[in-house]
């Protein structure tokens, strides 16, 4: 203790009473053996370990979370070594056997001839902060998927449909494999909005999206509404054949579900038109597939609508 104060040129008695009524825990240890030569005595208040268990550097180190321990006793000593004031957060042991965790702010203490003499520094209890900043993260990526989901239907919207699309073209330019884009549009939807009023043109794209949704089987692939009653398919690793029947496995499920539709002027169901395009991609940008595909699309719907277009 007198050393600290002799280190800050303070009244010892002065300090301490200054150190003890504060919530941070300082603490010494000597560079050469290692050992604690002063903790403060709120460490018993907080981690319930007493003060005079803190004997050696190897108390502190047992007392930290094992998934920490290599990252923070690395980090320190190398920092301590080339005489780097430093900090370190970690999850520090309760004598409970709970966590909580700790922030370490240390400064290197050097005598006359420039080595490292001794590291004094304070303990202070962050967890409350740490909550805070674990909930603000889940916040943030809460908000991160918001903005990647379409607001209506709950499917990828068209943000992360064209940031999909990219990688997936460079994935497959750069492995020689095909790539299938699926652009879908619902038949005669104004009609419907028009007919049954636009709440129920909202439940109808949703019962769309979910439909399309459970009729995707691999993970990678991607739906994602493209505008107003069109939807889109990425579909990687997919030659014309196989995006095919994706397409008529979507149209059956859209004809099962039996989506009643009055006002249509090619049947009294809800039904769809699509245009596939498949591509492996040697040069050029995704929105030549995207133009292909939908190129087909206007040719399903000229061709009378209620169909699939690959070529």
């Amino acid at each position: 203790m007198n050393d600290i104060a002799a280190e800050l040129n303070v009244d010892t008695t002065v300090y301490k009473a200054l150190l003890e009524s504060t919530k941070a825990i300082p603490w010494k240890i000597d560079w050469e053996t290692l050992r604690f030569s002063y903790i403060g005595p709120q460490i018993e208040s907080l981690l319930g370990w007493s003060q005079h268990s803190w004997a050696s550097i190897d108390d502190w180190i047992e007392r930290m979370h094992p998934e920490d321990r290599d990252r923070v006793v690395n980090f320190c000593v190398a920092q301590s070594k080339a005489g780097v004031d430093h900090e370190a957060d970690y999850r520090a042991l309760k004598a409970d056997g709970s966590y909580v965790w700790i922030r370490d702010v240390v400064h290197v203490v050097r005598n006359d001839a420039g080595e490292v003499e001794a590291l004094i520094g304070f303990m202070f209890d962050i967890s409350e902060r740490k909550k805070s900043e674990e909930k603000l993260l889940r916040l943030q990526r809460e908000l991160e998927e918001l903005s990647y989901q379409d607001g209506l239907t709950g499917v990828a919207n068209r943000r992360l449909l064209d940031s999909s699309l990219e990688a997936e073209w460079a994935s497959a330019r750069r492995n020689g494999h095909p790539l299938s884009f699926i652009m879908l549009d619902i038949d005669c939807f104004k009609q419907y909005n028009d007919h049954y009023g636009h709440l129920a043109g909202d439940d109808c794209l949703r019962r769309i999206a979910h439909i399309l949704g459970s009729s995707i089987l691999r993970p990678r692939d991607l739906l994602a509404r493209f505008g107003g009653e069109e939807f889109a398919l990425v579909l990687p690793e997919t030659d014309r054949e196989a995006a095919r029947g994706v397409a008529e496995r979507c149209r059956a499920a859209i004809s099962d579900a039996a989506i009643p539709h009055r006002a249509s002027d090619i049947s009294h169901l809800v039904t769809v038109s699509m245009g596939v395009a498949t591509a492996t991609p040697v040069s050029g940008t995704p929105a030549s597939l995207i133009e292909q595909a939908d190129r087909r699309l206007y040719r399903a719907k000229q061709a009378g609508r209620d169909r699939i277009v690959t070529e």
